[in-house]
């Protein structure tokens, strides 16, 4: 069995919906197995902390998590048009791993949710990749062969999975993003099965 690391960090739960459904795409291949992750909140307060295991959901990331698995999907809501700090605060520890070389050559996906349909959906999946391809990792998206980036009406891009939640947060994740994002994990396990990760 291969890992395949589902790494996310979701505000209002759009983003750990998009997270377990990139998984089921992973897991429907065979010999893949989703290790779903999540990162802590950062407090504006330097001498909060959260716990060490989460109340609820998956547990917390360890660099261990990123060396251990043979590809990543990374999620994040939006943050005026970029990753949210959680998510960019966890990757900005990941020095060690980029000296090392410990990411090199694995594949991996973005995924994001945002508040509205021009709400940086885009710009924030192509922000995520930045990190990735700095560390030295090969970027899947979402082909045009999937013929719900061409039918959806709501999130969904060929950079990557998405969501579009409304201003409120509340708009639930359809059909499509699912489907979606679904088949992005399916082709991230696929292509890491084929590379022999």
């Amino acid at each position: 069995m291969a890992d395949i690391l589902v790494l996310y960090y979701s505000h209002n739960g759009s983003v750990a919906e998009l997270a377990n459904s990139i998984a089921r795409g992973i897991e429907s291949v065979p010999r893949m197995n989703a290790r779903v992750r999540t990162v802590p909140r950062v407090s504006t307060v330097s001498e909060a902390t959260s716990p060490a295991v989460p109340g609820s959901g998956p547990p917390y990331a360890t660099l261990a998590d990123l060396k251990e698995c043979a590809a990543l999907a990374l999620g994040s809501p939006t943050r005026f048009g970029n990753m949210a700090a959680p998510m960019k605060y966890f990757l900005d520890g990941t020095a060690g791993e980029w000296m090392s070389g410990a990411l090199i050559g694995k594949p991996a996906c973005v995924f994001t949710s945002t508040a509205s349909m021009h709400g940086g959906n885009e710009s924030t999946l192509l922000s995520m990749m930045l990190p990735l391809l700095h560390h030295g990792m090969l970027i899947v998206g979402i082909p045009f062969s999937e013929s719900g980036l061409t039918a959806t009406d709501a999130g969904g891009t060929p950079y990557g999975a998405s969501h579009v939640a409304g201003g409120d947060g509340a708009k639930p994740v359809t059909d499509t993003e699912k489907a979606l994002a679904v088949a992005l994990g399916k082709r991230l396990a696929e292509i890491t099965a084929r590379l022999g990760s």
